[in-house]
């Protein structure tokens, strides 16, 4: 295996922070590979395998739910009960109505991040077509597309890659929804985790994922249990 390290550029997530990235340079690894990354906190964007690899911060944590733990808060219950009236199909492929839906998250959602504006080989790189292990958790009203989960099917489990959706559905707490419906399609092939990528305790639009509980975190080169939302 070999590895790269990038130049620092400013944090994505914490203001007034830099931040470098530990790369892997191998195209297309196995699923194998591919596992035993995850397992030591990487993750993967597009094409890329990476991990946080910054001189003065640790923020960012890698989290995963041990799905045969975890049981459903109060808020997660009604959220299952919102959207019991959807279909859950998972396909292989992309489907035609995948990008408009990107598209118009994407345009509507998030039109200061570097995503924006949306277009068509954007997606195509962003889906990263070398993991042949990908898959797309669709949520379907009757007909209509309104959330796709990008996810890929590791050894041990699912990553939880992206999740984009129809933004005049926000009731439904879709970012949610996908994640509890992937924690039971995980649990349904009989793998142990659903890996939900990085925590950063001070970024608070990554603290949803603190809320699937018990899930670890990984600490020091170990996985660390958390039954409760870690201060």
């Amino acid at each position: 295996m070999k590895f790269g390290i990038t130049q620092d550029f400013p944090c994505s997530y914490l203001n007034e922070q830099r931040e470098r990235l530990l790369m892997l340079i191998e195209p297309e690894p196995d699923n194998q590979l591919y596992t035993q990354l995850m397992q030591v906190g990487f993750r993967r964007s597009g094409d890329q395998l990476y991990r946080p690899h910054c001189d003065n911060c640790s923020a960012c944590k890698s989290l995963r739910v041990n799905v045969n733990l975890f049981e459903p808060d109060k808020h997660q219950r009604r959220v299952i009960n919102k959207n019991n009236d959807l279909s859950v199909v998972v396909q292989r492929t992309e489907q035609a109505d995948y990008y408009p839906l990107y598209e118009t998250y994407i345009n509507t959602r998030h039109q200061q991040g570097s995503m924006y504006p949306a277009n068509r080989a954007q997606f195509a790189s962003f889906l990263g077509h070398g993991f042949e292990n990908q898959c797309f958790i669709e949520l379907r009203l009757e007909e209509r597309l309104i959330a796709v989960a990008i996810t890929d099917e590791l050894q041990d489990g699912l990553s939880a890659v992206y999740t984009f959706f129809d933004p005049d559905m926000t009731g439904r707490s879709l970012g949610s929804a996908s994640i509890l419906f992937q924690i039971q399609i995980t649990r349904a092939l009989g793998l142990p985790y659903l890996y939900l990528g990085y925590q950063i305790d001070d970024c608070s639009k990554m603290n949803y994922k603190a809320k699937f509980l018990p899930h670890e975190q990984f600490f020091n080169d170990k996985w660390v249990e958390f039954t409760k939302k870690h201060a």
